[in-house]
């Protein structure tokens, strides 16, 4: 793992501490938030803001397999995505695997195979990266599979989902993109038609087989939710058993169900910044605008997180306060880190430099570690020669 900065104190910015953004300075010292007079880079025309924390994102799929059928080491892939994750200002990040009667790259065999390549990643890695896994409700067979990986490798977050409708649908009305969707598995049509139709067999199973993870969840600690809850109906069911966090929802009945018995709801920030949904779900930015959407997460584009930010603001739909504290903030409670998501003393040094003008991300610093530099803010840092003299010592 690289060394922690030298202790230093960063001066001029603007920085977002309790709930307002503030011009004082921000010291940082073996890895946290301190105190005390230190060796100085004027950081003026930049924001200094907690480090994101993106609980769902699947873009790392594409640094393992850039291509359908085309995988490379999962170590090396979880290196590429570690640096794209800090390059736009991402301190921690929950990898979203599939756990799938899908097969291919969602299969449990190749979740298991991931927790293990991180396992070995982790001591290098620039972000804090750890692992939510996606379970498919009706893969029955695998649950005690299921809770052995999770324990192994402490997991430390899962999501339920369903995606059984959606596939019978779209065999039903798009079979040519049903086709493509099965050769992307590396599967022939007719094949994944079949493990489509055995996991509808198992519907009579789902709600005990549930049930049974929820238990074994509860006895460790995991948190868990749902993902993609097409109903309110669906928020309900998935709120009593447990799963408390609302990711995705389909539509805004869902996310009123998750709201009212004071669940989580987790948007795609994607669709904040496209302005709506890619499958024609319900807009972020409505659920936004009507009190309905608590945080966005990268989901497979990690540039929406800041540019979502911004797209708030501008529509004046939140301060710039309140727009940041949806991508650093409130993950961090949510899945209860309390030493990330603000500025404050003791707390983790997790910190994203915004250029002011440009908007841009141009540092991050993760856990005290620098993960990312580059622009005005790289020739800043490297143009504070004691700063610079102390990294080298």
């Amino acid at each position: 793992m690289s060394a922690y900065l030298p202790p230093l104190r960063l001066v001029g910015a603007q920085i977002l501490r309790d709930g307002e953004m503030q011009r004082r300075s921000l010291a940082i010292a073996e890895g946290r938030i301190t105190k005390g007079p230190l060796p100085e880079i004027d950081m003026h025309g930049f924001y200094l803001l907690p480090g994101i924390v993106d609980l769902h994102g699947d873009a790392f799929e594409r640094h393992i397999a850039p291509r359908p059928g085309v995988p490379f080491d999962p170590v090396h892939g979880l290196g590429s995505a570690d640096r794209e994750a800090a390059a736009h200002g991402v301190t921690t990040a929950f990898f979203a695997q599939g756990w799938s009667w899908e097969g291919g790259p969602r299969d449990p065999a190749a979740a298991e195979a991931l927790m293990a390549a991180l396992a070995s990643y982790r001591p290098r890695a620039l972000t804090d990266i750890r692992l939510q896994i996606r379970a498919e409700t009706h893969l029955v067979d695998a649950g005690a599979r299921l809770i052995a990986a999770v324990e192994r490798h402490r997991i430390g977050y899962v999501v339920f989902n369903n995606h059984l409708p959606d596939a019978l649908e779209m065999r039903a009305t798009r079979p040519a993109e049903f086709a493509a969707w099965a050769r992307r598995l590396g599967r022939d049509p007719e094949d994944h038609l079949a493990a489509v139709e055995q996991a509808a067999t198992r519907a009579r199973e789902v709600p005990r087989h549930l049930c049974r993870l929820a238990e074994a969840f509860d006895r460790t600690g995991v948190l868990y939710g749902s993902h993609d809850d097409p109903d309110g109906e669906t928020r309900e069911r998935m709120s009593m058993i447990g799963a408390r966090i609302a990711e995705f929802p389909v539509a805004r009945q869902a996310a009123a169900a998750a709201k009212a018995m004071n669940d989580p709801v987790l948007m795609g920030a994607p669709n904040v910044v496209r302005g709506q949904s890619q499958n024609g779900n319900v807009a972020a930015l409505d659920l936004i605008e009507h009190g309905l959407c608590d945080a966005l997460v990268s989901d497979y584009y990690y540039p929406a997180l800041v540019r979502s930010v911004w797209t708030l603001v501008d529509r004046g739909l939140r301060s710039l306060p309140q727009a940041w504290a949806m991508i650093s903030t409130r993950p961090a409670e949510i899945l209860r880190l309390p030493d990330r998501g603000t500025l404050d003393f003791g707390r983790r040094a997790d910190v994203t430099v915004v250029n002011a003008e440009t908007r841009a991300v141009e540092a991050t610093i993760a856990g005290g570690r620098l993960s990312y530099l580059s622009g005005e803010a790289g020739r800043r840092f490297l143009a504070a020669p004691q700063v610079m003299r102390l990294a080298a010592e």
